[in-house]
């Protein structure tokens, strides 16, 4: 495999400055493989001038520029190494695309799609790859990660020279057999999204098969029709439910009784089943989301207006309502993919779901702000004050977190067998937070970063143990670390006309669902920096070189 590095005069030879124009042809002849046309490079040693840039002068002459010197390291640009094929697919494509499509190794010819089906078969593979591509990316999977998954199809099937492209809805895959042929390009928009884990592990497990060389392009058409027709695995009234138990075990969370556990989980289920109704009209998610939010809005409106009258019942605590409707609405899942994608270099992609993400909780500020007007003009007693009560219960709260990392798993549509251990994880996470923040007395977004961490790290360790997406393992494991809380009482000061408390209050909301995000990508990036894939020759090269070195 060639490499590109600096390169070095002969001894006893003064050093040239490596960026001149014929340098940068000869390197460029030397990756195509055979000399520049015209120009033949004279042999080393042989005392031949060589042919300077415009503006430029030997490197012992005086005024000379040494471009190189200011875009490359003295002892070249750092080769990227390649895992064996015996490891994980995704580590392979990612060191793969990294490299120039000319220094790529070639696909061995008796495992090429192409080299035995003629260039007909080209067009087929590009368009198996674009339908890949399209699954993962519509199932909310990173864009590194789909990238990588479009080039192992198309790698296993004899397409070397093939630059993927991702965006936010729209799907690109380019491949030229070589500098004189004319490319075959191909793009595929991504019309509908929706979050099913169930399908995305299945398209993984596709995608290991292929670039295992097990599948063939016939087989890998009908599994993927197949993938496609598949149901979801659980029912839209499953699904409602789950929403409210999620809510039911958020109000638990910080601090609500079992009375408050059913009102927080009937808020939450009407607010589900009209979001349906919306859905199924055609309405955009924005109202989607606005009219979910409402129910759980007004269950705590009516809380603090006749929680008073119940018999039996004391303090009350509205606000855990309104928090378990938020924590069953806020959007964690398109929040860690945005910040994923920003990390990893695919800045338009992230824009584009950060946005994603303005719009969904700009819809649940609208709908709960509408609400709580009215209720607050209406004298219900919502106290702003609960917001500074720490409530410490362990034996209560780390049952509450793992009930709703069981509940937004459901909500994912994640498989049955990966239930158990994103539940596990989420109950690792919430100890872990606790441990750190109410026992130790740390700060809350340095905790919530921790946890989120090792939340990361243990979903690593479980999708490379499984060759399938990190996302299952992740997503339903943060949620008890969601900042609904915070939210809900930013908002509550809002409408209370007190903007110093209410600013405070959605910084921290914010400053936690960033320390969410960048904790699961820190914790993802240590896995794969720290699990060396036996018989590699040097650690994951996970930053892109962006500036020469």
């Amino acid at each position: 495999m060639a490499t590109a590095r600096a390169r070095r005069a002969p001894s006893g030879s003064p050093r040239r400055p490596p960026g001149g124009v014929a340098g940068t042809a000869r390197r460029s002849a030397d990756a195509l493989g055979g000399e520049q046309p015209g120009r033949p490079e004279p042999a080393e040693g042989s005392g031949a001038p060589e042919r300077q840039g415009p503006g430029q002068t030997d490197s012992g002459a005086a005024g000379a520029v040494d471009l190189g010197a200011a875009l490359t390291p003295a002892d070249g640009i750092p080769a990227v190494v390649l895992p064996p094929e015996g490891g994980p697919w995704q580590d392979r494509m990612r060191a793969m695309l990294r490299l120039p499509s000319t220094e790529r190794p070639a696909p061995p010819g008796d495992r090429s799609a192409v080299a035995g089906g003629g260039g007909g078969s080209v067009p087929r593979v590009l368009d198996l790859t674009l339908r890949i591509g399209e699954l993962l990316l519509a199932g909310g999977e990173g864009a590194e990660d789909v990238e990588a998954a479009m080039f192992g199809v198309a790698f296993a099937y004899g397409l070397a020279r093939v630059e993927p492209t991702v965006t936010f809805t729209l799907l690109g895959i380019s491949y030229q057999p070589s500098l004189t042929e004319t490319p075959h390009t191909m793009s595929r928009t991504v019309r509908r999204r929706g979050t099913d884990y169930t399908r995305l592990a299945a398209v993984f497990h596709l995608v290991d098969g292929i670039t295992a060389h097990e599948v063939t392009l016939e087989e890998a058409y009908r599994r993927l029709a197949d993938i496609r027709r598949n149901r979801h695995p659980y029912s839209s009234w499953v699904l409602t439910g789950a929403a409210g138990l999620l809510a039911g075990a958020a109000s638990v969370l910080v601090g609500g009784g079992p009375l408050i556990f059913v009102l927080a989980a009937l808020a939450a289920m009407l607010g589900d089943r009209l979001a349906w109704l919306l859905a199924a009209r055609g309405l955009p998610e924005f109202y989607q989301f606005a009219v979910a939010a409402m129910p759980a809005a007004a269950m705590g409106v009516l809380v603090g207006h006749y929680g008073h009258w119940i018999p039996g019942a004391t303090n009350l605590q509205s606000s855990a309502v309104i928090t378990g409707g938020l924590f069953a609405l806020l959007p964690g899942r398109a929040l860690v993919a945005a910040v994923q994608d920003g990390l990893t270099g695919f800045y338009i992609t992230a824009s584009a779901r950060l946005l994603e993400v303005v719009y969904l909780i700009v819809g649940i500020v609208i709908g709960v702000t509408l609400v709580l007007y009215v209720g607050v003009h209406s004298g219900a007693r919502l106290n702003p004050d609960q917001a500074l009560r720490a409530y410490d219960r362990p034996w209560v709260q780390l049952p509450a977190a793992m009930v709703l990392t069981l509940a937004f798993a459901v909500l994912l549509q994640c498989e049955r067998k990966v239930l158990v251990i994103a539940t596990l994880n989420g109950g690792v996470a919430w100890t872990v937070f606790g441990v750190l923040h109410q026992r130790a007395g740390g700060n809350q977004v340095v905790c919530t970063a921790a946890a989120a961490g090792l939340v990361g790290l243990f979903g690593q360790l479980m999708a490379r143990y499984r060759f399938v997406s990190v996302l299952p393992y992740v997503t339903a494991a943060i949620g008890p670390l969601l900042p609904g809380s915070a939210t809900y009482f930013g908002l509550l000061a809002l409408t209370q006309q007190h903007q110093s408390a209410a600013l405070s209050q959605l910084t921290k909301a914010a400053a936690l669902a960033l320390a969410l995000a960048i904790g699961v990508n820190l914790g993802n990036e240590i896995a794969r920096l720290a699990l060396r894939v036996p018989g590699s020759a040097g650690p994951r090269r996970a930053a892109k070189r962006t500036r020469g070195f």
